[in-house]
């Protein structure tokens, strides 16, 4: 697809003066505010818990610890649903859909502070709300994997999906002081309101720009919308060796992440016994460095690609990620000095970020016609790897150690990278079945670039 053809197709209205590619940019940029805003809101509750509703007389960790099971958990559930939305009502709709309901979710997760309930009592109001935000937040990575599949050319996708990524991680390592200085300054109801509205606000202006035409790109025009025929698609998609292989890769790249993710902390104050501010700013920056991996590894694989083709291009960056990040982690528990762990760390997560934007650049490539849901199978059985890791890692470190726990997590993230030596992104077999399924009314000529 030539950058003028990639005009009409951008989704956006945009003046004559402005060119296809300032276009392509600026949808990139407001996918990145998705995932910056969703993962704020998603990790905002985890700081006004730990201020505000955790401690004698209030809720206890357990039962917080419970909220937060409980949204991870619907939205594993519900992410295969999601994407079967995405490839019915398209990725523009379906993120607008999801920007309003989850900023909906956090307004009201406000407005029970102002219901007269005391905090104690909050428990089951939350666990419902918690849960249906869950519910509405699956399109939000799937969704916006699909709009660059569709709205940026291949040349462009990594680095695209790269930026999107880590626009999540910058978003959760602001959440801390961001929402922190809401709650001083504004106390956690109007804190909340102010974050949900502000999401809000966001998706109705991604909404707005998106013209009529273009909000129903990459719909699926299929005749078939029944139960069988959506189980029909998923079968479909677990006989499809490649996508298989990359979901079982990303489940192994998500346990290795999720450890860092959820016990990160908890090791520099246990194993490497920091003060606890120095153990929150340790973690901060491992944290940034993923997201700056995961914007480098987007642009590392474009212009590999260019060199060398998508498939060795794509495998290489892949492959070459998760092998460091693996073996930064396990240096990084050989050194005793915190400077020095906290670097390895860095260097591991960093390197693990590399990869991020290639799995979601692959997934839809490798099922065009069904390119929602696969996104959704692919963050599926990515959350599932990555829900392991929380409960795991504590079984091993309490009976083996937590150096033990950290090898064999690194082990995992190599095991990831060896099932990339079968995986064939091969665009020319992407064209051929996007082309067939527009022969047969599957998908948009839209798609095809």
């Amino acid at each position: 697809m030539s950058d003028t053809d990639e005009s009409s197709t951008s989704g956006f209205r945009t003046v004559a003066a402005v060119d296809a590619r300032r276009s392509m940019w600026l949808i990139v940029a407001m996918l990145t505010g998705f995932a910056f805003l969703g993962h704020f809101n998603r990790v905002s509750i985890s700081v006004a818990a730990k201020a505000r509703f955790i401690g004698p007389g209030m809720l206890t960790a357990e039962q917080m610890g419970t909220v937060y099971s409980t949204f991870l958990f619907v939205y594993t559930v519900c992410m295969l649903p999601g994407g079967w939305v995405i490839d019915r009502i398209g990725p523009g709709r379906a993120l607008a859909g999801m920007g309003l309901g989850m900023g909906f979710c956090v307004v009201l997760t406000g407005s029970l502070g102002w219901s007269g309930l005391s905090v104690a009592s909050l428990f089951l109001p939350l666990l419902l709300v918690r849960g249906i935000a869950g519910a509405l937040s699956t399109p939000l990575h799937p969704g916006a994997a699909r709009s660059v599949s569709l709205w940026v050319p291949t040349k462009h996708r990594s680095t695209a999906n790269g930026l999107v990524t880590a626009g999540a991680l910058v978003g959760i390592s602001l959440t801390f002081p961001g929402f922190g200085w809401l709650l001083n300054r504004f106390d956690w109801p109007l804190a909340f309101v102010i974050c949900g509205t502000v999401m809000m606000v966001f998706a109705a202006t991604w909404l707005l720009m998106l013209r009529p035409a273009d909000r129903k790109s990459g719909v699926r025009i299929d005749g078939d919308r029944s139960l069988a025929g959506t189980l029909s698609q998923l079968v479909q998609l677990t006989k499809n060796r490649r996508l298989v292989l990359l979901t079982l890769s990303y489940a192994s790249l998500s346990y290795f992440q999720y450890l860092f993710f959820y016990w990160l902390e908890f090791y520099f104050g246990k194993e490497l016994k920091l003060p606890e501010d120095s153990s929150r700013q340790a973690s901060f920056i491992v944290t940034l460095a993923m997201a700056a991996g995961m914007a480098l590894g987007g642009v590392t694989a474009d212009r590999l690609s260019a060199r060398i083709g998508p498939r060795w291009g794509s495998r290489s960056v892949a492959m070459a990620a998760m092998l460091l990040s693996g073996s930064f982690a396990w240096l990084g528990l050989l050194v005793k000095e915190p400077s020095q762990v906290v670097l390895l760390f860095s260097l591991a997560l960093g390197s693990l970020g590399l990869c991020e934007g290639i799995f979601w650049t692959a997934a839809p490539a490798l099922e065009p016609g069904n390119g929602g849901l696969a996104c959704a199978f692919l963050n599926t059985i990515g959350n599932a790897g990555g829900i392991l890791a929380p409960v795991c890692t504590p079984w091993i470190g309490e009976r083996y150690g937590w150096p033990t726990a950290i090898t064999v997590a690194s082990a995992i993230c190599a095991m990831g990278a060896v099932f990339w030596f079968w995986i064939d992104i091969d665009p020319e077999h992407s064209i051929q079945t996007s082309r067939a399924a527009m022969t047969t009314g599957a998908i948009e000529p839209s798609e095809v670039s």
